[in-house]
């Protein structure tokens, strides 16, 4: 029994470097993937970002919520249309984005973290206006522009109006819906959405949650750290690929605009965001300079 506890307080020992290191300090958190369609995992989830918050950091959530997006699309007869990984988002399909990422996941989260014992609050598209955007042209491999309707790029953040509510002890939890210039929203990729949020903020950690280890080698073996020379070079050569391509390209995005650290940590890992913050091993790949 004596045992037990005795790891349990090595455990909690091992932590207090990285908090005295981390206390103040901002984490923005990219959520989305498995980590939102398990229950069990979403708890673990919110119950990190809680327990970041109320060891003297400033925890940020930025969540997707594409699956969910495609079931309701499809609910009303609408087949989900992508292109070169965009989503091609026609003004029902707009109105189908806002109604689920905001009115639905966004709110369920921030529900959540109160239950918890923490306090959130929630913005989407028009909600606090955080996000401000632009429509987004796509070019196909000839150079020319593609229409993808209400699809949008982050023009700015509203990153003063965050830190006012961060420092009363909020939550900020966002969705990437941007506001456009004449009013309108856009659908902003997530990934892209908080890595601009991270780097208007000036973030020690941007942290993104996917549905693999992280970034592996030839033979399939995770890569613990990167920088981003390396990270370029891999993109470059076909050592990173696919899905993790645009993974990777936000975290540089973020690093080279002030950012210390990227992570890319597999959200399949219960409490996958304290064993990478607290841990001297971690579990993902973290991207530095």
């Amino acid at each position: 029994m004596h045992k037990q506890l005795i790891k349990r307080a090595e455990t909690v020992i091992e932590a207090l470097p990285y908090l005295i290191k981390f206390h103040g300090k901002t984490i923005v958190i990219k959520y989305g993937g498995a980590a939102m369609q398990s229950e069990e995992l979403k708890a673990g989830v919110i119950q990190d970002v809680v327990l970041l918050k109320m060891v003297g950091m400033n925890p940020v959530l930025v969540h997707g919520g594409g699956p969910e997006i495609n079931k309701y699309l499809r609910r009303r007869g609408i087949e989900p249309k992508f292109i070169g990984g965009y989503r091609v988002t026609d003004k029902a399909t707009m109105e189908v984005v806002e109604k689920v990422l905001g009115e639905k996941i966004n709110q369920q989260i921030v529900s959540l973290i109160k239950k918890a014992g923490g306090k959130a609050k929630g913005f989407y598209g028009k909600k606090g206006k955080v996000i401000k955007a632009f429509k987004y042209w796509k070019k196909d491999e000839n150079g020319n522009k593609l229409d993808l309707g209400f699809t949008g790029q982050v023009g700015g953040v509203r990153f003063r109006f965050l830190q006012k509510w961060m420092k009363m002890g909020y939550i900020p939890v966002l969705t990437s819906i941007g506001v456009g210039s004449n009013g309108e929203t856009y659908n902003i990729n997530a990934d892209k959405a908080a890595a601009a949020i991270a780097a208007y903020l000036k973030a020690e950690k941007f942290i993104m949650m996917t549905d693999v280890p992280g970034v592996l080698d030839k033979v399939g073996k995770i890569i613990s750290e990167i920088n981003t020379y390396k990270a370029d070079k891999m993109i470059k050569n076909g050592g990173i690929s696919g899905g993790m391509i645009p993974k990777v390209k936000s975290g540089l995005y973020a690093l080279r605009k002030g950012v210390k650290t990227t992570h890319i940590i597999d959200g399949r890992t219960p409490h996958a965001v304290l064993l990478e913050l607290f841990t001297d091993y971690g579990i993902g790949t973290m991207v530095r300079k």
